[in-house]
């Protein structure tokens, strides 16, 4: 592949590359080339397989734990809780294989179907051929809508520009020409060149192909996002070290256990058995499948508002974020550029769009206004009529303003009728037409104002037209548009009562003012990032745009305000350090609030840079020069509609509607899940702990076991899980998105949630023991009948647990655990199954349930009350919260 084409001429580009300029390569020379170089496409990451996919949700310590028990169980001649464990783990499994795989198939919904297809000249003949063929030397030609197909030197053009915004976030399409550029010369302003992944939108052209697949700047793009490295989703590595916590929990208090009784001289099987029961209790069985479900509810919902979520860790991701790192172009934007302001004869500088119908009707009574208008139609090759506008990007915006302004464009041509056409090129910047209209020839002309003044020896004035002798001061007004991010377009014109020539054309102008273009922020953007100022989540413009448009767009939509630091605002070439240097600029690194004319590598930098610093970043991009920093952020969210296959390939999350206000929705589900699922961690591992005590404390007390490993499995499965499943499914707290984002280095259990599990689980296994001791010194029933009371305690206990687990200083009875309708349903389930068991034999048999009396049953009932109440109690002394 050619190095620097962009710098070389055109005839010894041709030499280097052995090409034709004339005829193109032969068919044979083209097939040769195919096997050397290869087919011209991009290494693609495959989709997961769905084998992957199903054993990668092994990949749990809490599915390792559930494993291990399983063994233990069958080993120790006990099947039936061993096959219960290992349906818990296949329910668990299968519930994220179907999430994912859902995913999955949603993203290839949105795949493109069919090929690109390229005209190419071989053997001096125009031939279509699929992209994939296109080879180093092909000559290629360029029509308006064509999808570029590899990075080629343009050898000849017509008005040809190129939208490149996917590339470079340039938002206006880019004018092209055909002359040699230094080698110094950045991806933005190669003017001579075109880029596989970009678009035509006007114009024709010529181009001879200088690198094809992996070697063109796409691919070279792409490369770097498949090379960054992807850090795992915070949720997982916090779910792992509770899981490894609980693991040696566990092994812990399973080893105590056994060895102390041993040298108390109890049975050592017997012992051995406890500490089994004791391992099953400390295993939360239920929490993989709860997070799973919660996770998985999550993604539920945010499909029905168009998100797909590729991975379930993703929707707590969101939540955990504390920075999210935007492009510009056609996400905070609309990818469209419309008029912004005016500048003619006393009107200044005016947001057209934010005046009154009474400014409107102003304008149109002036002379020089109504010029203006009838130059941007007529001086026009857009086309607006039918269902799609088609034509240049600045050329459709002036049609759209004159329709809005009440002008009908189709009625001004047909009385205008074109004679002669002078198109806009790269080199002269300016367009002009000729049209007839009552016995004269009117002349309207546009294009840079460094271009249409030098032809302008009038200016009109009012009515009336004197010489133009301040260009300077038109000259301070273009710049000043310039400096605030609008593109400007300059607009003469002149009558002559015969055709000119094309030569003449442009000569003896009267010049009428300029406009001031601009794409538009969304309608949607400033709102939303508002909600995230009050969240305490950073937002960070980075755009390969110019700093002037990228500092406009980012003060319209409240990133920026007009009294903004100049240190919140930085350029790429501000960024042309080292690795090792960017530690020396902490400060105006993470204070900018807009980084422009940044690289696909630089926007990757920043991405690490922010992440070193313990943020958990978010990405936004629809772009190809996108694609490394949305795959190394923590969470990559991709446009569906406006994005490019390869920002969608790499990204955890894809907006199906481009919607802005989607992620901030998506925000708010990821915090009410990692809410919930710290609220059912603390109710989950407050119900095992009662299990350990019940069991371990009555085992060094010699009294009978108040539970059995059976039963232990039962609990966890039941009693747990259904109100930790309703935990997880609540709507979250109203104000969750006025509070900051927790500290991504926190565990899932602070210190406060480690103090209330232990106060909860406390509380509930002396309740049981209290029924235990009562039952067995006081009423001396049998070993049987005390279990069995036990048991029934245990399963009320936790059931009433849940209303342990609104936040502190929510009131006891109305709050957002006694408002889930989810929560009464489970406890009603809950206690369904638990006396239903007693009259399933088998079941009964298997649990070693017997009959028991209903004042044995309200005895049960009386002590779980107990540790409720005892439960309340103790928060109130502790920390001082009321009912």
């Amino acid at each position: 592949m050619i190095k620097k084409p962009f710098s070389l001429s055109i005839a010894d580009l041709v030499e280097q590359l052995g090409g034709d300029i004339d005829h193109g390569l032969s068919k044979k020379e083209a097939l040769l080339r195919l096997q050397e170089y290869g087919a011209n496409q991009i290494p693609q990451q495959a989709p997961k397989k769905w084998w992957r996919i199903f054993l990668d949700q092994f990949l749990d310590p809490i599915i390792y734990i559930l494993m291990a028990a399983a063994v233990l169980a069958f080993l120790f001649s006990d099947p039936l809780e061993g096959f219960a464990i290992v349906i818990v783990i296949l329910i668990s499994v299968a519930i994220g294989f179907f999430m994912e795989l859902q995913a999955v198939r949603s993203l290839e919904a949105l795949r493109k179907m069919g090929q690109t297809m390229v005209v190419v000249k071989r053997s001096g003949n125009p031939m279509r051929i699929r992209a994939a063929q296109v080879v180093p030397g092909d000559l290629i030609i360029l029509e308006a809508g064509d999808m570029i197909a590899a990075d080629a030197r343009l050898i000849a053009v017509e008005s040809l520009t190129v939208k490149e915004s996917a590339l470079t976030g340039e938002s206006v399409p880019i004018a092209k020409q055909i002359q040699a550029l230094t080698e110094n010369t950045p991806i933005g302003d190669r003017t001579n060149m075109i880029f596989r992944g970009t678009m035509v939108v006007a114009g024709r052209g010529k181009a001879i192909v200088t690198s094809t697949g992996k070697y063109t700047q796409l691919g070279i793009i792409q490369q770097m996002g498949v090379e960054a490295h992807k850090e795992r989703a915070p949720l997982e590595k916090k779910l792992n070290q509770l899981s490894i916590w609980l693991i040696w929990l566990t092994l812990l208090l399973a080893g105590l256990i056994v060895v102390t009784g041993y040298i108390r001289g109890k049975n050592l099987f017997l012992m051995i058995e406890t500490g089994v029961a004791l391992a099953v209790a400390a295993i939360p069985e239920g929490l993989p499948i709860v997070a799973t479900i919660a996770l998985a509810q999550g993604m539920m919902r945010l499909s029905k508002k168009q998100v797909i979520i590729k991975k379930l860790e993703a929707v707590q991701t969101l939540g955990a974020t504390n920075i999210i790192c935007t492009d510009k172009t056609g996400t905070l934007t609309e990818d469209r550029m419309t008029v912004h302001s005016m500048q003619f004869g006393k009107i200044g500088e005016e947001d057209l769009y934010h005046k009154e119908t009474a400014f409107y009707n102003g304008l149109k009574s002036n002379p020089i206004f109504n010029k203006m208008i009838l130059t941007a139609v007529l001086c026009n090759n857009a086309s607006t009529t039918g269902a799609d506008s088609e034509g240049d990007s600045i050329e459709l915006a002036l049609m759209h303003f004159a329709v809005h302004m009440g002008y009908d464009t189709a009625m001004i041509k047909k009385s205008y009728p074109e004679e002669l056409e002078l198109p806009f090129d790269a080199k002269n910047k300016l367009m002009a037409t000729a049209h007839r209209h009552q016995g004269k020839f009117l002349v309207f002309v546009k294009g840079a104002y460094v271009s249409v003044a030098p032809y302008c020896n009038l200016v009109m004035d009012g009515k009336s037209e004197k010489p133009f002798v301040d260009k300077g001061d038109w000259r301070n007004k273009v710049d000043n548009m310039a400096a605030k991010g609008l593109r400007t377009l300059a607009f003469a014109c002149k009558e002559v009562s015969t055709l000119p020539t094309k030569e003449s054309m442009v000569k003896e102008l009267s010049f009428l003012g300029i406009i001031g273009f601009i794409d538009p922020a969304r309608e949607d953007v400033k709102s939303t990032i508002a909600v995230y100022k009050k969240a305490g989540i950073k937002m960070v413009m980075i755009t390969g745009d110019h700093p002037g448009t990228a500092s406009k767009i980012a003060e319209e939509v409240g990133l920026l305000d007009k009294n903004a630091t100049p240190h919140m605002v930085m350029q790429g070439k501000d960024l042309q350090l080292s690795k090792g240097e960017y530690g020396k600029m902490n400060n105006r690194l993470l204070t900018a609030s807009v980084f422009a004319r940044v690289t696909p590598e630089q926007k990757l930098d920043l991405v690490t840079y922010y992440q070193r610093h313990n943020h958990i970043v978010g990405m936004i991009g629809d772009g190809i020069n996108d694609v490394p920093a949305l795959k190394k952020a923590d969470i990559g969210i991709a446009m569906g509609i406006r994005g490019t296959e390869a920002a969608r390939e790499v990204a955890d999350v894809i907006l199906k509607n481009d919607k802005f206000t989607a992620i901030e929705m998506a925000i708010r589900q990821g915090r009410v899940v990692f809410q919930n699922i710290r609220q059912f961690v603390v109710y989950l591992l407050s119900c095992n702990l009662a299990e350990i005590l019940s069991v371990g404390i009555a085992a060094l007390m010699n009294l009978p076991s108040p539970l059995l490993p059976l039963q232990i499995l039962f609990l966890n499965l039941v009693t747990d899980v259904f109100p930790a499943l309703a935990l997880g499914l609540g709507k979250g707290e109203k104000d969750i998105m006025l509070q900051s984002p927790k500290n991504p280095k926190a565990p899932i259990l602070d210190k406060r949630g480690w103090h209330l599990t232990i106060l909860y689980g406390l509380c509930i296994s002396l309740g049981v023991l209290g029924m235990v001791v009562y039952a067995n010194l006081i009423l001396q029933l049998s070993s049987n009948t005390i279990n069995n009371m036990a048991f029934y305690t245990l399963v009320m206990a936790q059931l009433l647990n849940v209303f342990n687990m609104p936040r502190l200083g929510e009131s006891f009875f109305v709050n957002e655990v006694t408002t889930n309708i989810w929560v009464w349903g489970a406890i009603i389930v809950s206690l369904g199954i638990t006396f239903g068991a007693y009259f399933i034999t088998p079941i009964a048999t298997a649990l070693t349930l017997g009959t028991l009396t209903v004042v044995q049953l309200e005895l049960s009932l009386l002590f779980a009350l107990a540790s409720l109440v005892l439960a309340q109690m103790l928060r109130i002394v502790f920390y001082g919260k009321w009912f």
